[in-house]
């Protein structure tokens, strides 16, 4: 059984389309400085939303965020359900079985073809997660 909410950040900044928010439960923000590690020089903060997403409503809502992103910009987000990882691009969505090494691959891949720094897409469970400066 999955869990009944689903919990995850979406940066602000890498939403084309901000009215996006206003359909999603916010339960915390924080802004983070850019630094060049980032990878995101057109910007100087990242505004971190961590939202709470019903597990019944998790594909459509991915659907609707991948429309959503940066039509200028790689940027992605991404959603840990029991079984599932949503990793969410523009216009493209990956639901991962979490146990899928193949399938985290292929998600990572599609990341770094979109320019996305490798450590930032390094979404199987066996890689050490990355960690941003606070």
């Amino acid at each position: 059984m999955f869990p009944e909410t689903v919990k995850g950040p979406v940066i602000e900044e890498s939403l084309g389309d901000a009215p996006i928010l206003k359909k999603l439960k916010i339960i915390s923000t924080r802004r983070e400085t850019v630094t060049s590690k980032h990878r995101t020089p057109w910007i100087t903060h990242w505004t971190l939303h961590t939202i709470e997403i019903p597990a019944e409503r998790m594909k459509s809502l991915a659907d609707e965020i991948s429309k959503s992103l940066d039509q200028k910009h790689a940027w992605y987000a991404d959603f840990k359900m029991e079984r599932q990882h949503y990793i969410i691009f523009r216009d493209k969505v990956f639901c991962v079985d979490r146990m899928s090494k193949q399938q985290y691959d292929a998600a990572k891949q599609y990341g770094i073809s979109l320019g996305i720094p490798e450590y930032q897409v390094n979404f199987h469970p066996t890689v050490k997660e990355w960690k941003r400066k606070k």
